[in-house]
């Protein structure tokens, strides 16, 4: 049973409302934020570019420009390996069109899921020997690539690692040591020395940051640059990164820039997928484009996605964005039959008293294996690793809750794995099909939290009357956006609700509509996209299925409930309706 915790951090609100000219709940929203101290406040609610740190100070940034550098003055042959997500398209794609924009000799690859696997594969770099590459430049990836690092330098090849994901570390007697990677130059804020502030840039922030030294040593105009940021902010969203800190500027200010994006690819799957580019949000880079981004690289080749960023024909764009859509279509009907059979092996596969999920789905396509394990982890409320059977081995991904952090875990598993990467929150892995039990056992032997503990609480800002929600005060919840990692959309509870009506509404009968009295009598409109049948079924027990009937009829009825609800403004014929929406019941 998930626990609700309503925040309960002191500050002056009234003080900080006063200062910021913001209403007292935005204020204690800001607290629960744990945006402390008027300058953090002012970078919160109106950060810019001119508040990001130095990029300089992350290590190693200009031993690699300086070798680029070199590189390119001598017209010495770079190749990009990027990955297969969204970070890594964008990040590969950020690459190139800098690199070009200097003069560089440059090309680029996607590995393929199937045929190549994860990041900087052996293989990859033998083709790049074959082909002449003097200098791998990677993104999103590398730094988990030690031994093929290692074979690329017995090669002569100059090898700059890019990349944002967990340094892999020996840990020998308690203690942890980063493993030493081989590679001429690596930029990544998670190394132990960086003495860059802010560790929670995605791939394409990072590679971003390189982009910067580089145009400022060749004496470039820092537009360029920042001309990029729609791509930084749609990987930053994608990739579920924290939104806080540089993370947040970095995405408003490349919503900014995608709404007027000169990038004919970006302008064409925008009409695809029906977003109008002056209505973009981060909800859109999260559900919308970024899953059609993503769908190439589970289902066919990511290199499509590239091409549509690259391509300056309006009519070649239009084609690949179809082709997107189409193929993430594909891939909502994979997934929720994946999510099916997942959601039955754990019912009848005796998983109740793992802490962590391990789910063997041999038929599943490996491919959408992490979103199956992201939709199971939203029903049990357990860290989820799905794995599936592959062309050499088992491979599999993983998908955590914020209190238990799945690399750190999957360490000390490392023996049973043929490769494994990630971060706190997800997963890669591969391993030998016998080892498959064994990870299970082990992974939850060595878990130091209950079933109970992996489970989130809910985490309230404030229990605040459903009468005292506004239009206006839902208009300064703008302030508060980017919404999204550890910067969620505002929670509120409020109890001892009744309801005056209930009705079901939606083409499959999914979504219901209520019209909820206060505790003071006030009718506020609701409306509750989860689970209907399980809400009535609740209903039913406690109250009994007349007063669900009566609730139902509009009659008067015995039903008094609590919710967890955030609080919105529904659009409709022009005009602005305030709409609760309940997220939690009991």
């Amino acid at each position: 049973m998930r626990q609700w915790m309503v925040a309960a951090k002191k500050a002056d609100f009234y003080a900080i409302a006063e200062k910021f000219h913001v209403d007292p709940v935005v204020a204690r929203i800001i607290r629960n934020r744990e945006v402390i101290g008027e300058k953090n406040i002012r970078i919160y609610l109106g950060g810019n570019l001119s508040d990001l740190s130095d990029p300089h100070q992350m290590k190693d940034m200009d031993r690699l420009v300086e070798i680029l550098a070199q590189k390119i003055r001598k017209q010495a042959h770079i190749r990009i390996i990027g990955d297969y997500d969204v970070d890594g398209v964008t990040s590969s794609h950020l690459f190139l069109t800098a690199l070009r924009r200097v003069g560089a000799k440059v090309d680029v690859v996607i590995p393929h899921r199937i045929q190549d696997g994860y990041g900087l594969s052996l293989h990859l770099l033998q083709q790049a020997k074959e082909d002449g590459v003097d200098t791998i430049l990677t993104c999103d990836n590398g730094i988990a690539a030690i031994d093929e690092i290692a074979w690329a330098k017995a090669q002569k090849m100059t090898v700059l690692v890019t990349d944002h994901h967990a340094v892999p570390f020996e840990e020998h007697e308690g203690r942890r040591t980063e493993k030493k990677s081989l590679a001429d130059a690596v930029v990544n804020p998670h190394q132990q020395d960086c003495r860059y502030p802010y560790k929670e840039l995605c791939g394409a922030g990072v590679a971003w940051n390189v982009i910067r030294v580089l145009y400022e040593n060749y004496d470039m105009d820092k537009r360029e640059a920042e001309d990029l940021l729609d791509f930084v902010a749609m990987a930053t969203v994608c990739d579920v990164m924290s939104l806080t800190g540089e993370n947040r500027i970095l995405v408003k200010e490349g919503l900014k820039r995608i709404r007027h994006t000169k990038n004919i690819g970006l302008q064409a799957l925008m009409q695809a997928c029906n977003v109008q580019p002056e209505n973009i949000s981060a909800y859109h880079f999260g559900y919308v484009l970024g899953p059609c981004v993503n769908a190439t690289g589970r289902l066919d080749t990511a290199r499509h996605a590239l091409r549509l960023f690259e391509t300056g024909q309006e009519t070649e764009a239009e084609e690949i964005a179809r082709d997107l859509v189409d193929l993430n279509q594909e891939r909502k009907e994979l997934t929720l039959q994946g999510v099916e059979m997942a959601k039955k092996l754990c019912e009848e596969g005796g998983y109740e008293n793992d802490p962590v999920l391990v789910l063997f789905l041999p038929d599943v396509h490996e491919s959408i294996a992490g979103l199956i394990a992201g939709r199971i982890r939203e029903m049990y409320n357990r860290p989820v690793f799905v794995l599936t059977r592959g062309e050499e081995g088992v491979k599999g991904s993983g998908r955590s809750t914020e209190n238990y952090s799945m690399y750190e875990n999957m360490c000390g598993c490392a023996e049973l794995f043929t490769k494994f990467g990630g971060h706190p929150m997800a997963a890669g892995l591969s391993l030998p099909e016998e080892n498959v039990e064994k990870f299970r056992r082990k992974i939850n032997e060595n878990c130091p939290l209950t079933v109970e503990e992996v489970c989130p609480d809910i985490h309230i800002d404030m229990a605040m009357p459903v009468g005292y929600a506004s239009t206006e005060l839902v208009h300064q919840f703008a302030l508060l956006e980017p919404f999204g990692k550890d910067n969620p959309s505002p929670l509120f509870a409020d109890r001892n609700l009744s309801i005056s009506r209930m009705w079901v509404i939606g083409k499959n009968r999914n979504v219901l509509r209520m019209s909820v009295l206060s505790e003071y009598g006030q009718p506020v409109p609701v409306i509750f996209f989860g689970d209907v049948e399980t809400l009535f079924a609740y209903f039913t027990e406690k109250f009994g299925q007349k007063e669900v009937e009566n609730a139902l009829h509009g009659r008067k009825n015995r039903i008094l409930f609590s919710m967890v609800y955030t609080a919105k403004i529904d659009f409709y014929q022009g005009n602005e309706n305030l709409q609760l929406e309940m997220k939690y019941y009991r």
